[in-house]
């Protein structure tokens, strides 16, 4: 596998209740919308100390707050994808 990005989802209670669930499928759905299943890795984390201001999503080194659905797609395009081309 050549693994190009890692997500990390925060899966404490409070993040967890604030959306990272339906976050889960989201990203899921997005990667397979795009092929990109093999090239990113996601993961989940027992949490990120950072409770009052989740939903917390970290993408490779950058970290995301405060996430809608909207939001989230919008992060995971910029992110992963360049010009609708995979990005490396």
């Amino acid at each position: 596998m050549n693994t190009t990005h890692t997500i990390t989802l925060c899966m404490g209670s409070s993040c967890f209740a604030r959306g990272n669930r339906n976050h889960l499928a989201i990203i899921e759905e997005f990667l397979a919308d795009h092929n990109l299943q093999e090239s990113v890795v996601v993961e989940g984390s027992h949490c990120e100390e950072l409770c009052a201001h989740g939903p917390n999503i970290r993408i490779d080194e950058t970290l995301y707050q405060h996430l809608d659905a909207g939001t989230l797609l919008d992060i995971l395009d910029r992110h992963l994808l360049k010009n609708g081309k995979e990005s490396s």
